[in-house]
C-alpha cells in the first residue's frame, strides 16, 4: 500500500509578511497613527535630539563642553583604556572605528533610557495588543478592558527588555573576548604582522556584524513574544528570549531581511533631520517656529515608523507560530488526513495549501 508523504511547509516569505504588516497598518490607519505613535513621539523626539547633541567624532567631543559631549569622551576614552589593556593594537583603524560607534550608541542609550521605558514600551504594548488574538478584527480600541489589559502588558515588555539588554551587552562582551584571545595567540605566535592584523581585523568585523544583528533580531522577538504569548511565556524576560531562540531557528534570514527596509528607514529620517534641522541650526545659531514644527513632524514620521516596525514583528511572530504548529502537530494530523483521501481514491493535491491556509486563520 502506497502511503503519500507531506512535505514540510516553508516560512512565509519577507515579502507577503511586509505586505500583510502594511496592510493591517492602512487598514487601521487612524488608531495606529494616533494613540500608539503619539506615546511614542517622545521617545522618536529624544533619539532624534540625541543625534544631533552627540558628536560625530571623539576630536569634536573633546573640544566641545556641553554634557553629552564630555558624556561621550569619558565613555570614549574608559573604552579605549579597555582595549589597550586588553592588547588590541592602539592603531588599527577597525577599533578606533568601534570604539566611536560604541560611544555614539553607549551615549544615546543613556540619554532615551527614560524615555524608552516611560513611553516605547507603552506604545509597544498598545500596537501589539490590539494585534493579539485577533483584536484588529474586533477594533474594541476605546473600551476599558482593552486598556487595562494594555498596561498589564508593560511589565512583561519591561522585564524582557532589561533582559535584552543583559543579551545585547553579553554578546559585546562575547565578540570582544574572542578577538582578545586571537590577537594575544597570534602574537603570541609571532604571527603580528600588517597584513593579519587586517585579516584579524575583517573577521572581527564580519564575526561582530553577525553577532550583533543576530541579538538584536532575538531581541526584538522576545519583546514581541512577551506581549503576544504574555499569558504563557512566564511574564516575558529571560523566558520570552529563550523561546525566540527557538523560534528564530531557520528563520534568521528572513528576520534580517524584514528588520532591513525599516532600519533604512529609521536612518532616513535620521539623515532628514540632520539636513533640516541641526543643518538649520548651526546656520542661523537658532531654531524658528517652522523649524521647530519641522523638527516636530520629523519627530511623528519616526514614531509612525516604530509603530509600523512593531507591526512587522508582530506578524512575523505570527508566521514562526504558525511554523512551530506545523512542525510539533499540524504536520502529522495533515499527513494522516491527506493519506486518507489518497488511500480512497480521492484529489490530494491542494491539501496541503488548504491545511496551511487553516492554520493562517487559526493563528
Amino acid at each position: 500500500m502506497q502511503e503519500y508523504q507531506t512535505a514540510p511547509i516553508p516560512m512565509e516569505k519577507t515579502c507577503k509578511i511586509f505586505r500583510r504588516s502594511i496592510y493591517t497598518f492602512l487598514q487601521n490607519y487612524h488608531y495606529f497613527t494616533t494613540l500608539p505613535a503619539l506615546l511614542a513621539l517622545p521617545f522618536s523626539a529624544s533619539i532624534l535630539i540625541s543625534q544631533a547633541l552627540i558628536p560625530s567624532s571623539s576630536s569634536s567631543s573633546s573640544s566641545s563642553s556641553s554634557s553629552s559631549s564630555l558624556l561621550l569622551h569619558t565613555i570614549y576614552t574608559r573604552l579605549q583604556t579597555l582595549f589597550d589593556a586588553a592588547g588590541f593594537p592602539p592603531n588599527s583603524e577597525f577599533f578606533t572605528i568601534l570604539n566611536l560607534k560604541l560611544s555614539q550608541t553607549i551615549s544615546s542609550c543613556i540619554f532615551t533610557f527614560p524615555f524608552t521605558l516611560a513611553f516605547l514600551l507603552i506604545s509597544k504594548a498598545f500596537v501589539i495588543q490590539s494585534l493579539n488574538n485577533n483584536n484588529i478584527q474586533k477594533k474594541p480600541f476605546l473600551s476599558l478592558s482593552f486598556f487595562s489589559n494594555t498596561i498589564s502588558l508593560y511589565l512583561p515588555l519591561l522585564f524582557t527588555y532589561l533582559c535584552n539588554s543583559i543579551l545585547i551587552l553579553s554578546a559585546n562582551a562575547t565578540v570582544f573576548t574572542l578577538l582578545f584571545f586571537a590577537f594575544n595567540v597570534f602574537d603570541g605566535f609571532g604571527f603580528y604582522s600588517p597584513n593579519t592584523l587586517l585579516f584579524l581585523s575583517a573577521a572581527g568585523a564580519v564575526l561582530y556584524s553577525i553577532v550583533l544583528a543576530n541579538s538584536l533580531i532575538i531581541s526584538n522577538l522576545a519583546l514581541v513574544l512577551s506581549g503576544m504569548d504574555g499569558s504563557s511565556s512566564g511574564g516575558g524576560g529571560c523566558m520570552a528570549i529563550l523561546k525566540a531562540c527557538v523560534l528564530i531557528r531557520g528563520r534568521a534570514s528572513t528576520a534580517l531581511s524584514l528588520a532591513l527596509p525599516v532600519n533604512f528607514g529609521f536612518a532616513a529620517i535620521e539623515a532628514l533631520f540632520q539636513y533640516r534641522i541641526v543643518r538649520a541650526l548651526h546656520v542661523n545659531g537658532r531654531l524658528g517656529y517652522s523649524v521647530v514644527s519641522e523638527w516636530v513632524f520629523i519627530a511623528y514620521l519616526y514614531s509612525i515608523l516604530v509603530v509600523l516596525d512593531t507591526i512587522v514583528s508582530c506578524m512575523f511572530f505570527k508566521s514562526c507560530k504558525i511554523g512551530s504548529w506545523w512542525m510539533d502537530q499540524g504536520e502529522g494530523v495533515i499527513a494522516n488526513s491527506c493519506r486518507s483521501k489518497f488511500e480512497d481514491g480521492h484529489e490530494v493535491e491542494n491539501c496541503g495549501s488548504k491545511s496551511l491556509k487553516r492554520l493562517e486563520e487559526f493563528a
